[in-house]
């Protein structure tokens, strides 16, 4: 009898144990966490564990990734284009695909339709749930809703939900402060987030290659945001200080898209900036976007709604040093005119380090090599790590 115990222990603690990643945002959607949850899938793969993404469907979008992407019955979330409200439990093909799967573990990387999806599987499956607190969800829900009350009661709702994870992630040790703000007492572990670009060689080549390609002038100070087009992330005061400040020479892009798009551009032309400004829209080119981020002087993120902006990062991989709000949660990381630029929350202070940078270029590019070395790690050693973690709470969990 304790033979035949020993094998059936052998055998469950062998069996293929699929990892699931669950998350509302997947590309074409490009956000951080959508980046997160693909490279975390990617390298994952790559160590030949299996792994699967979650996500919600996007229409005319076919699907190129090497592992199983299960996309379930969507709409469009119409307060927050593009992204998508998905409905699992009307999309009966997927239920039927979905409940066949044997997971090991699963993380919701949001709290919302696939984060409920992911906990009700891991509660029929009795299996780890682990979920990561990515952002400032208040925020989210204060714009869309407009009712403070109805916020709070959100906000509650989500805290709930991080309390019957096993374990919940932060991306950096700020973010604790924001959960404790909401609510939440549990433990928390920090588990930072990688980038795709870390290992780049040769920067110097690329940006002068990727300057080139851009068809920007050599001596021309260039400027970069890659983010969410949403008031939250402090874009308004980016257009003011392009107004104020003195250089002439100067081409800044705006890449991304989001609810504010259009009153963005339209307040380029009333500033008459449009000679100097492009919008260029969603690049789900990884190898364009890094050009974008190599050639920049200065990666411009003026956000005080984000935690741990992954942008940050990778502009930090390619030597691009980012100038953001001093005492900001995204900020953190940076050591002022040693890794990046802090500032005052004013398009005023904002305009005055962009002369001081452009007018000692050197500066710049010092700090974008601090800030290669100190704040930049791979993707594939961000994974090992988390790996490690998975296997511990899915041992636990087989015992």
């Amino acid at each position: 009898m304790q033979l035949i115990l020993s094998i059936m222990s052998i055998l469950k603690n062998n069996k293929i144990r699929t990892i699931g990643l669950f998350n509302d945002s997947y590309p074409p959607i490009m956000d951080g966490v959508a980046m997160v949850t693909k490279n975390t899938a990617h390298w994952l793969y790559q160590m030949n564990q299996p792994v699967c993404v979650v996500t919600p469907k996007t229409p005319n979008y076919t699907i190129t990734d090497p592992y199983p992407v299960y996309r379930y019955f969507s709409l469009p979330f119409i307060f927050r284009r593009p992204y998508r409200f998905g409905l699992s439990e009307f999309d009966f093909s997927f239920q039927d695909t979905i409940n066949r799967i044997p997971f090991g573990l699963v993380h919701a990387h949001c709290p919302f339709t696939s984060g409920l999806l992911a906990l009700r599987i891991a509660k029929k499956q009795k299996i780890p749930f682990v979920a990561t607190f990515h952002s400032k969800y208040r925020d989210d829900f204060e714009r869309t809703f407009k009712n403070k009350n109805v916020s709070n009661f959100m906000v509650k709702e989500l805290i709930k939900f991080y309390e019957k994870a096993d374990e919940v992630w932060i991306p950096q040790a700020a973010v604790e402060e924001t959960i404790r703000e909401y609510g939440f007492k549990g433990k928390v572990v920090v588990v930072e987030n990688g980038n795709d670009f870390a290992d780049t060689e040769s920067k110097e080549l690329l940006k002068a290659k990727s300057r080139e390609y851009l068809n920007v002038e050599r001596n021309k100070l260039i400027l970069l945001f890659v983010g969410q087009h949403i008031w939250e992330k402090n874009i308004k005061m980016i257009v003011e200080a392009l107004s104020l400040i003195k250089i002439v020479d100067f081409k800044m892009f705006f890449v991304g898209t989001g609810y504010a798009s259009d009153n963005l551009k339209q307040m380029i032309i009333d500033a008459g900036l449009s000679n100097k400004v492009e919008f260029i829209g969603v690049v789900l080119d990884r190898s364009l976007i890094k050009k974008y981020y190599a050639a920049a002087d200065l990666f411009v993120f003026p956000s005080i709604y984000d935690n741990a902006p992954l942008v940050v990062r990778e502009a930090a991989a390619l030597q691009t040093p980012s100038i953001l709000i001093k005492d900001s949660t995204a900020s953190e990381i940076i050591r002022n005119d040693y890794n990046g630029f802090l500032v005052d929350n004013s398009a005023e202070a904002l305009a005055v380090k962009i002369d001081e940078i452009a007018k000692n270029p050197q500066i710049g590019k010092s700090v974008g090599i601090n800030a290669s070395n100190t704040i930049a790690r791979s993707w594939e050693d961000i994974t090992a790590e988390i790996y490690n973690r998975y296997n511990h709470l899915m041992d636990t969990y087989s015992r």
